[in-house]
């Protein structure tokens, strides 16, 4: 999945004769914080909701204060993987597109960023969720993939969360294994550290009070 693919048509970009008060207004429309300032193919930046208030250019045209706009940005060509990092750190509501020539050809909101995130970790498709803990000295795939295949199971997805001030690593599986007891057995017998296990319905319920907390939170 690229970037080009995520993009929405439903949210628009500001012009610099916009106001603030457009701006603020759509931005509470479209449940977003930030919106791009575009003018004709060029990406200016960003301007957030506390931007617009903190400089009170509420009843003004954007294009006519000299704004320090941060422009945060990624090519159309590049991996989600890369979008998702660069909204992760900067802590982005939308993320503007640009093609090679560096013109704006849209933006990914966080929502669709949501979305395809669960396809890419396989939230959709029945099975079980196995975290293991372990030193990253220790991180082997091949051998979790093969205790998993051993009992007849198949690693749907899998990603490592490095812990803060240590060495060790957490590593989520899903598996299209619905019972994990066998699977749990032999991470237990190859003194693997099983720091939890989730049933399908369990991981499904967990995973839907988790979704909810975060629409309400975005539409808040």
């Amino acid at each position: 999945m690229l970037a080009k693919d995520l993009i929405s048509d439903e949210i628009p970009s500001l012009k610099t004769t916009d106001t603030g008060l457009m701006a603020t207004n759509w931005m509470d429309e479209f449940k977003v914080s930030h919106l791009p300032i575009v003018d004709k193919h060029e990406y200016l930046g960003l301007i957030s909701d506390t931007d617009i208030l903190d400089l009170n250019i509420t009843d003004e045209e954007l294009g006519k204060r000299k704004l320090s706009l941060v422009r945060p940005f990624v090519l159309q060509g590049q991996h989600v993987y890369e979008v998702i990092k660069m909204v992760s750190n900067l802590k982005l509501s939308v993320l503007p597109v640009l093609d090679e020539n560096q013109h704006y050809v849209g933006l990914i909101p966080l929502t669709s960023l949501l979305m395809e995130f669960a396809k890419l970790a396989a939230t959709r498709e029945p099975g079980g969720i196995i975290v293991l803990e372990m030193n990253i000295h220790d991180y082997s795939l091949t051998q979790i993939a093969q205790i998993i295949e051993g009992s007849d199971g198949k690693i749907l997805s899998c990603y490592v969360n490095s812990m803060a001030d240590s060495t060790k690593i957490e590593v989520t599986i899903k598996t299209n294994k619905e019972e994990l007891s066998g699977i749990l057995q032999t991470f237990f017998r190859y003194n693997y550290t099983v720091k939890a296990s989730f049933q399908q319905s369990e991981f499904l319920d967990d995973m839907k009070n988790r979704f909810d907390s975060f629409m309400n939170y975005i539409n808040i």
